[in-house]
C-alpha cells in the first residue's frame, strides 16, 4: 500500500513561485493603479463639500447669534436683525407641504406594495412617481404659481406648501412603498391565519412594522422641501413681516406672501450691503443643519426598520 507520502497531489504539481503575488503582473499593477485613482477621485469629490461646510461655519457661525431666532430681517441700512419670520415661514409651509403630500402618499404607496402590485395601474403610478422624483423644482412652482396664485389672486403660504408638495410626493410614495414591502410576509400570513381581514392585517401588523421606514421617507421629503427656493419664488414670494400676528397660532395669514429661509439666503447673498450677506451666511448655516439633522433623523430610523 503507497503512503501518503509517495502519492501524488494536484496542489503538489503547482509551484509555489505561481502563486506567489508579483508586483509586475500587468493584472497587479492595473488593480493598483484602479484602486489609487479611485481614491484619489474619492478624495477631490469630498474636497468641495468640505470646503463649503466649512466656508458656512467660518463665515456664518461668526456673526450668529441668539437674536437672529427672532428678529426681523435687517433693511439695506440697517444692523443686526434676523431671519426668525423666514423660519416660521419655512417650518408653516413645509408642514403644509406634508399634511398634503404624506396621507396621499403614504395611500399610494399601499397600493403599490399591497393591493394592485402586479396592477398595469400600479406600474404607470409608479413609473409616474420615479419621472416625478427626477423633477425640475421650478416647474413645480410654475405649476402652483399657475394652480393657486392666479386663482386665488396672490402669493401665499397655501401656494408655497402645494409646491412643495409635489416634490415631496414621489419620495414619500417611493420610500413607503419599499418599506411595506420589507415587511416579512410570515407576519402578514400569521395575521390572516388568526382570522384577520386584509384590512385588519394592513391597518395592525403591515403599516405599524413599515412605520420607521414611512417616517425615513417623510423626513427625507421634509429635508427636500426646506432647501428649494425656486418653488417659492413663484409662490409664496417673500415678506419682512411675521407670518403671524404676537405670535399667536390663531392668527397665522397664510394667505399672505411668506417669508421663507433658502429665498432669504437668494435675495441677501446678492445685496450690496455687508450686513445682508452676512445674515445670508447665518441663515445658509441655520438651513444646512436643519437639512443635516432631518437626514440623520431619517437615516436612524431607516436602521430600526424591518426585515426580512
Amino acid at each position: 500500500m503507497a503512503s501518503p507520502e509517495n502519492e501524488s497531489s494536484p496542489l503538489g504539481e503547482i509551484e509555489l513561485r505561481q502563486l506567489e503575488r508579483s508586483l509586475r503582473k500587468p493584472r497587479t499593477l492595473l488593480s493598483m493603479f484602479l484602486s489609487l485613482f479611485t481614491s484619489v477621485l474619492t478624495f477631490a469629490a469630498l474636497v468641495p463639500l468640505v470646503s463649503v461646510v466649512f466656508m458656512l461655519f467660518y463665515r456664518g457661525a461668526s456673526k450668529l447669534t441668539l437674536s437672529n431666532f427672532y428678529e426681523l430681517p435687517p433693511t439695506a441700512f440697517e444692523e443686526g436683525g434676523g431671519f426668525g419670520n423666514a423660519l416660521i415661514g419655512t417650518i408653516i409651509m413645509v408642514v403644509l407641504a406634508a399634511l398634503i403630500s404624506v396621507p396621499f402618499g403614504i395611500m399610494a404607496s399601499v397600493f403599490l406594495a399591497e393591493l394592485g402590485a402586479q396592477s398595469r395601474t400600479a406600474s404607470v403610478v409608479r413609473f409616474c412617481a420615479k419621472v416625478l422624483s427626477g423633477f425640475p423644482s421650478i416647474l413645480a412652482g410654475v405649476f402652483a404659481y399657475g394652480a393657486v396664485v392666479l386663482v386665488t389672486g396672490g402669493f401665499s403660504a397655501y401656494a408655497g406648501g402645494v409646491a412643495l408638495s409635489i416634490l415631496m410626493l414621489p419620495v414619500v410614495i417611493l420610500t413607503a412603498e419599499e418599506a411595506i414591502r420589507m415587511v416579512p410576509s410570515r407576519m402578514k400570513e400569521a395575521s390572516i391565519g388568526m382570522g384577520a381581514t386584509q384590512t385588519q392585517t394592513l391597518w395592525f401588523v403591515t403599516l405599524p412594522t413599515a412605520l420607521p421606514g414611512i417616517i425615513t421617507g417623510v423626513m427625507l421629503a421634509v429635508a427636500r422641501a426646506a432647501g428649494e427656493t425656486a418653488p417659492l419664488l413663484f409662490t409664496a414670494l417673500f415678506s419682512n413681516y411675521w407670518s403671524m400676528s404676537n405670535w399667536s397660532p390663531t392668527s397665522i395669514e397664510l394667505a399672505e406672501p411668506t417669508a421663507s429661509m433658502a429665498v432669504l439666503i437668494y435675495n441677501f447673498s446678492s445685496s450690496f450691503v455687508d450686513n445682508q450677506k452676512e445674515m445670508a451666511w447665518s441663515a445658509s448655516l441655520v438651513l444646512v443643519l436643519v437639512v443635516l439633522v432631518t437626514n440623520l433623523i431619517g437615516k436612524s430610523l431607516s436602521s430600526s426598520g424591518p426585515t426580512r
